[in-house]
This record gives structure tokens, C-alpha cells and sequence, in this order.
């Protein structure tokens, strides 16, 4: 921190506003987060404090309906309720397996002193690592459905820090782009951000705003209106003129909104360790997950389909079907996704650019491709077969399709295009979880919007894009690992994030050539594995072609690494720059570290094993690297829990280390 940053902080300690005698205050179990609720003419308004520094300074909470206009002057309120949560959670697919749910409560009843006298709950729940905040409508008698124009839950972050965004040019949109770091205050007005974002204050206090359990409702973006952070929804489609006046809900009471969520921390790994999302969210509602089962999968559009010098014609036939079964039988791979060839899907469709035709039908296969010949091919493998599909053309026949695959035997869905989050697209999403819950399927959502913990209530939610990832590689050269440093800060705060993982064709950046066929990737080897350990997502893609990895360094690791685990912990990070962490599966741990483009050594301490003698497999970047990405050295050692290491990583680089306690 410079000096001035010091100095600035220094006199913003010192002339932080008293509490005042209407002030009420919710404290996090630690004491250390204090939410500071106050009613005044205009609206409700908050405060976040956190270790006695002001966050959030005085911010507004007001809603707007259509039928009666803003909800926020001239309020009562009611006798708040307090009570403190504390209880654990198992998921079925996560970053841990139990979690805690600890906070302290607080519900604010406000409601209109005069007119139709309408009540609205403010509900708030304050973590030790977070507050959360969302608007409760309870059913009344004088108030029995609402259309909603604007929610404007105003965000007064103190301090000018720096941000860590996404800027969207509309709500049109795969979520997919370049993350921008910028003072806050030169954010300039209207600019529309995605969510999560990341604000770091000057003394590196950490906090990230996103949503949680989003359903029925639409979804939530971050836009400057004056100068202040201000919610802004996403509208029903077919609407026209300015969107502050556009639909954004529709619902009848009792109704909720989802979660408003902040992340805290003195350190940036505690956003990351978090599990405030899914302890928002509703428990699971599938009866029987016994059937529900992770892991990894083939993905071969990325590749181009490629498949060796043979006798039949590669293509969407049972030939080229077999080839990549049989590779994910040989190298205990999950799942393989049968997807397009030469630029048409599996499925019957009249349509172009894979936008669904008048007669698609995504129930039948094109003519030489036979999916039960497939599906019972891979079983006898023991493999799982998965299908690409556009969700115009499963969403309107989703019954039928769908039992037509339970028929086949398939097991999971890539369901592609959507590219919206307003309140019915959210519901689509939430109904396509129900259905392929009923057939036993799970999903992967591309070109979908962010993760807000909702893989607790439908565990068959595997994992989701909403990120620029490595099939930009196929056309553009813009994912390099000063890009891939970001997602670990920005976007998977939110949760399980898809990138088209499994490259091995790595080359210098000088050499890097735009392919479509066989795309070639940045960094090193090291780093591509990394990756493995350092996102979130409970379905790995093996995205290269299966020639791309025989024989090839580091394929055993990337075939053993776990998509759901027991425990995280973030060793060390500095955003923007690089991440260490340690994920444990069982007794086994894995330490992936990832670097931008300058190489660095970050040492680590091994204090978060048990007692005990573990072997350690260290993979790290060859001394070549430079010349040579692919290369990678192999060492095994042992380590305690007293020990510490020191990760070298090389520019564009990775290690990862897997530990195996001894007997």
C-alpha cells in the first residue's frame, strides 16, 4: 500500500460515522462483520462494517412496482427478529462435502403507512464471512401479486477500491469476456458489470458482490447510477424503451427475491473457501441422488473430432463413437459427449449455425448414427454417454425428448445458447434441472449465465461456462494465463466454471496460431493441469483428441484428479497474479498452483495436513519451458505437516502436487 492509500485509510478510521440511536445492528458469530440497518424517511438503508472499518457506507434499498410505484418512503417498522443458524450441510457435488451454515439473522418488517399499507420483509444474515440480504413479500390480504420495474439495492462501497469486472454491453449475453481491473470511481456511469465482481480496498480488505439461490426472478447485474453501485435486473425479453421502466418481475405472493451477497475477508482465499451461496440456497430437492455421479468427459467439437488413420470415415457414426468409448474405458474417463461434425448436430435439425430449424428434432439421430447402438456400446464399457443439445430444441418437447434418452441410456446434457437471465429464462433453466432430475440426467450449461449455489438444491447441475474460455482458442488468441489468472477471483466465487480444459498442444506465444482443428494452447503443460485443481466444476472436460494424450506427460495425473471434493484451502493468492491451493479428497490431497506470464517462486507451508508422513508426486515446469511448454519434470518426496515447499513456476506456468498419506 503507498503511503497515501495509508494515510487515506488512517483518517477514514478516525472519522468513521458514529452509530446512531436508530441504528440496529446484526453482527457476524466472530463479531467482526456488523450490518447496521436504519429506517429514515426516504427508505431503508444499510451499512457494512468489517474489523470496525466502514465498507458499504449509508446505501439505499428501494423497490419499484408497476401497479403502485417505489416502495421505500414513508415506511413503518415493525419488531425485528433475531436468531443465529448454525447447522451443516452435505452436498452431493461441491468443493466441500459438509458444509457450516453460521450466521445471525435479522428480519425487518417494513410496511407502508398509508395506501394499501403493503409489507415487505428485509431479511439479513451475517456471516463471518459475508452479509446477505434479500426482500421477503409474505402473503397478505391486501396484496396478492406484483410486477416489478426496478429493484434498486444500492452498494455505497467506501474508499474508492479497486474493481475487478466484467463489463456487458446488454443483457444478450454468454457472459463471456475480458475482466477489467479499475479504480472504482473511473467506472464511468450506466456502465453495465457482470456479476461477481471483486473490490479490493486499500488496506486489501476483499469484497465481492453477487447473488444467491436465483429462482423465479430475474438476474442481477451491478450498473453506476450517480456515482453509486446500483442493482440492476435483467428484463423480460419483447419489450421496448428505457429499462428502467421495462418488466423485470412477475410473481404472486408469498414471493422472494434471491440473496444480495457480499464476500468478505482480510485475505482474497476466504471469498474463495466460502460456501455462503450454498448455504443460502434451498436443501436439495431430488429424493434420490444415488444415481447422480461426477467426474470427467470427452468434449470432441473442441478437437474437431479427430480420429486416426482408420478404415471407417470418421463422423457422427457408431465407429467414431467407439473409438473415443474405448479411450474412456482405457483411461477411467467418465463420460463421452457425443456432439456435431462438420458443423451439424447429432440430432435432426433443418436449421443453420445450429439455431433449431422448423422440423429439429432433438429426440432423433441423424441417418447413420444409432444411439441405442451407442448408449448400449458405452455401457458395456462402463462409460456414461452425454449429448450436446440447443435448448430451443429440447425446452418446447422436454418430456418427450428426454424420455426418449432415459430409453437410450443417456446419463447428461450439454445444454447450449441460452444467453439470457430474465426471470424466464431462470424459470427454464430451474424446469430443465426438474426434468432431467426425473430421467435421471444431469447438465452442463453453456452459454448460460453464473452459478448462484443452486447445485445444492439440484445436485445434477454438474457445472456451467459463462466464461471466456480455451474454445476462444479455436478462433481468437485473447485466452492467455494473464486471462486465466482472473477466473479464480472473479467468476468462480460464484462457483463451478466450464473451460474446455484438456489442451495439450501448448507452443510459445510467439507460435501460437488461430486453429480450429487441433487448437493450440498458451502457457505450459503444468499449467493446463493445474487448472484441474484450481477451478470448481464437478464435470472436467478431457476436451483434446485421444492421440493428443497418448504417451503424453502428465495424462496419468489429469485422468486421477477428483471434480468434487472434502475440503479447499487457499495457500497463497494475490490477485491478478497468481493462486496456490490445496484441495483434499478423502485423505489425499492435491496443491495446484497457476502464475500470469511472469514466473515467480511462492513458497507454502504444509500445515494443512494431518499428522502423519505423506508422499508428495510433484509435477512442475520442466527447465525448458520456455522453449518447450509441454515438457514437465516428475519428482516424489515426503513431506510433513511441519515442512514447507517452495512452487517454482515458470512465466505462463503451473505445479501441482499430489499427497498421499502413508500408512
Amino acid at each position: 500500500m503507498k503511503f497515501s492509500d495509508r494515510l487515506l485509510w488512517l483518517l477514514f478510521l478516525l472519522i468513521s460515522p458514529p452509530l446512531s440511536a436508530k441504528d440496529i445492528q446484526v453482527e457476524s458469530p466472530n463479531g467482526r462483520i456488523v450490518f447496521v440497518f436504519n429506517l429514515t424517511k426516504t427508505s431503508p438503508t444499510y451499512r457494512v462494517l468489517f474489523d470496525k472499518k466502514i465498507l458499504v457506507d449509508q446505501s439505499e434499498l428501494n423497490l419499484t412496482f408497476q401497479e403502485s410505484g417505489p416502495f421505500g418512503a414513508n415506511l413503518k417498522q415493525g419488531k425485528p427478529i433475531f436468531r443465529e443458524i448454525d447447522e451443516t450441510y452435505d452436498l452431493v457435488v461441491g468443493k466441500v462435502k459438509t458444509a457450516r451454515n453460521h450466521c445471525r439473522e435479522a428480519i425487518f418488517p417494513l410496511s407502508e403507512k398509508s395506501g394499501s399499507k403493503r409489507l415487505i420483509n428485509l431479511v439479513v444474515r451475517v456471516f463471518d464471512d459475508g452479509v446477505a440480504f434479500r426482500y421477503e413479500f409474505p402473503k397478505q390480504t391486501n396484496w396478492s401479486d406484483y410486477v416489478l420495474t426496478d429493484e434498486k439495492s444500492t452498494f455505497q462501497l467506501a474508499w474508492n477500491p479497486t474493481a475487478h469486472v466484467l463489463f456487458r454491453l446488454n443483457f444478450l449475453t454468454s457472459h463471456e469476456g475480458l475482466y477489467t481491473t479499475i479504480p472504482l470511481d473511473s467506472i464511468r456511469n450506466d456502465t453495465l458489470m457482470d456479476m461477481p465482481a471483486l473490490f479490493e480496498y486499500p488496506d486489501k480488505t476483499c469484497m465481492a458482490i453477487t447473488e444467491a439461490a436465483l429462482t423465479d426472478y430475474a438476474g442481477m447485474y451491478l450498473i453506476k447510477k450517480n456515482g453509486l453501485l446500483t442493482s440492476q435486473l435483467s428484463p423480460l425479453p419483447n419489450q421496448s424503451g428505457p429499462v428502467d421502466g421495462m418488466t423485470k418481475v412477475k410473481a404472486v405472493l408469498p414471493h422472494q427475491t434471491p440473496w444480495r451477497v457480499m464476500l468478505i475477508g482480510d485475505r482474497v482465499g476466504t471469498l474463495i473457501e466460502s460456501n455462503i451461496l450454498t448455504s443460502l440456497s434451498p436443501p436439495c430437492k431430488i429424493p434420490d441422488v444415488s444415481w447422480i455421479k461426477p467426474g470427467k468427459t470427452t468434449f470432441p467439437w473442441w478437437n474437431g473430432t479427430i480420429v486416426p488413420d482408420t478404415v471407417f470415415a470418421p463422423g457422427n457414426n457408431f465407429e467414431t463413437q467407439k473409438y473415443y468409448i474405448d479411450f474412456c474405458a482405457d483411461n477411467h474417463i467418465d463420460y463421452h459427449s457425443v456432439v456435431e461434425y462438420g458443423g451439424h448436430e447429432w440430432y435432426v435439425s433443418d436449421g443453420t449455425n445450429y439455431v433449431p430449424g422448423p422440423n429439429a428434432n432433438a429426440a432423433q439421430a441423424i441417418p447413420g448414427l444409432d444411439m441405442q447402438k451407442v448408449c448400449d456400446y458405452a455401457k458395456s464399457r462402463d462409460v456414461g454417454i452425454r449429448v450436446w443439445v440447443y435448448w430451443s430444441a429440447l425446452y418446447p418437447r422436454i418430456d418427450s425428448i428426454l424420455a426418449q434418452y432415459e430409453r437410450w441410456g443417456i446419463k447428461g446434457m450439454m445444454v447450449d445458447f441460452m444467453d439470457r437471465d430474465d426471470q424466464e429464462m431462470v424459470n427454464i433453466q430451474e424446469r430443465m434441472l426438474q426434468k432431467a432430475a426425473e430421467h435421471k440426467i444431469h447438465i452442463q450449461f453453456h452459454g448460460a449465465y453464473k452459478p448462484t449455489g443452486m447445485h445444492r438444491t439440484y445436485p445434477n447441475e454438474f457445472t456451467r461456462e459463462g466464461t471466456l474460455n480455451y474454445e476462444v482458442n479455436k478462433w481468437d488468441s485473447l485466452v492467455t494465463p494473464d486471462h486465466d489468472i482472473n477466473f479464480p477471483f472473479t467468476r468462480m466465487l460464484a462457483g463451478a466454471t466450464d473451460l474446455h480444459l484438456g489442451g495439450f498442444r501448448a507452443v510459445p506465444a510467439s507460435q501460437f496460431k488461430v486453429h480450429y482443428i487441433r487448437p493450440m494452447m498458451f502457457g505450459t503443460r503444468c499449467h493446463q493441469l493445474a487448472m484441474y485443481v484450481v477451478l470448481e466444476s464437478y464435470l472436467g472436460m478431457v476436451a483434446d483428441y485421444p492421440d493428443a494424450y497418448k504417451g503424453q506427460p502428465g495424462f496419468d495425473l489429469l485422468t486421477q484428479i477428483p471434480t468434487t471434493w472434502d475440503e479447499v484451502r487457499v495457500l497463497a493468492a494475490e490477485v491478478g497474479q497468481h493462486i496456490t491451493l490445496a484441495r483434499r479428497k478423502g485423505d489425499d490431497w492435491f496443491v495446484g498452483s497457476i502464475t500470469n506470464s511472469k514466473a515467480r517462486e511462492i513458497p507454502v507451508k504444509m500445515d494443512f495436513l494431518s499428522d502423519g508422513v505423506y508422499t508428495a508426486e510433484v509435477y512442475a515446469d520442466a527447465p525448458d519451458v520456455a522453449q518447450n511448454p509441454n515438457h514437465l519434470t516428475q519428482q516424489t518426496r515426503t513431506v510433513r505437516k511441519t515442512d514447507a515447499v517452495m512452487l517454482k513456476l515458470a512465466a505462463g506456468g503451473g505445479q501441482v502436487i499430489r499427497l498421499r498419506k502413508q500408512n
